[in-house]
């Protein structure tokens, strides 16, 4: 499976951007999709995951202002983040696990396809 994560861009803090990943070649609804993201000079961390039957989990630091979906008609998944801050800076990746591992893990070696990374930079 092949992802495509695309949405980044340059924001002012406080302000919204949505990350979109799609897949090519195989259908998303059955899988566990997750976002991370790896800031310079730093490993990549979790940051929102989403099961096939849509329960969701999120790192403490992005509670409350991130929030993950999945558009099965569209066959892609959203991260939608607001209130960003300077430390949100990162490159996000979408990851997906294999289809017959239905829970949600926090870890990367957990995840077996991933995306290119979008670029997301929030200015002070």
């Amino acid at each position: 499976v092949q992802l495509q994560a695309s949405g980044g861009g340059l924001v002012q803090a406080g302000d919204s951007l949505r990350l979109s990943c799609a897949p090519s070649g195989r259908t998303l609804s059955n899988y566990v999709m997750a976002w991370f993201r790896q800031a310079p000079g730093r490993e990549r961390e979790f940051v929102a995951a989403i099961a096939g039957g849509s329960s969701t989990a999120y790192a403490d630091s992005v509670q409350g202002r991130y929030t993950i979906s999945r558009d099965n008609a569209k066959n892609t998944i959203y991260l939608q983040m607001d209130r960003l801050q300077p430390e949100d800076t990162a490159v996000y990746y979408c990851a997906g696990r294999n289809p017959s591992l239905t829970v949600i893990r926090r870890d990367t070696r957990a995840y077996a396809y991933w995306g290119q990374g979008t670029v997301v930079t929030v200015s002070s």
